[in-house]
């Protein structure tokens, strides 16, 4: 399995881990560089095959919103984003009615 994960603090930094000590592929996204397996969504969604799996975890809100944009932007039809930051569910139905419009 390959994945994109988007956001490596605390929470997404600990998944990248146990997800490749899984045998799994993952490839981390975040604004902190250290942090970071590519420098930008773009590159991150360059590397990854379709159909393509991206995982985000950011804060809910505008860090949320502005993820889904970009990624609504970079994605094919067929590729899944998977919100599993801390977003209201309400957010993640507005989220998926965005991005079903892109395919």
């Amino acid at each position: 399995m390959e994945l994109g994960l988007v956001g490596l603090g605390k929470m997404g930094g600990n998944m990248r881990e146990r997800i490749r000590r899984a045998g799994h592929t993952v490839i981390g996204y975040d604004r902190n560089p250290d942090l970071a397996d590519v420098d930008s969504l773009e590159e991150l969604v360059s590397k990854l095959k379709g159909p393509r799996v991206v995982w985000v975890m950011v804060p809910a809100g505008p860090a949320t919103q502005s993820t889904i944009d970009e990624l609504g932007e970079l994605l094919s039809p067929g590729d899944v984003v998977v919100d599993g930051g801390n977003s209201r569910w309400t957010d993640d139905e507005k989220h998926a009615a965005e991005l079903a419009e892109r395919g």
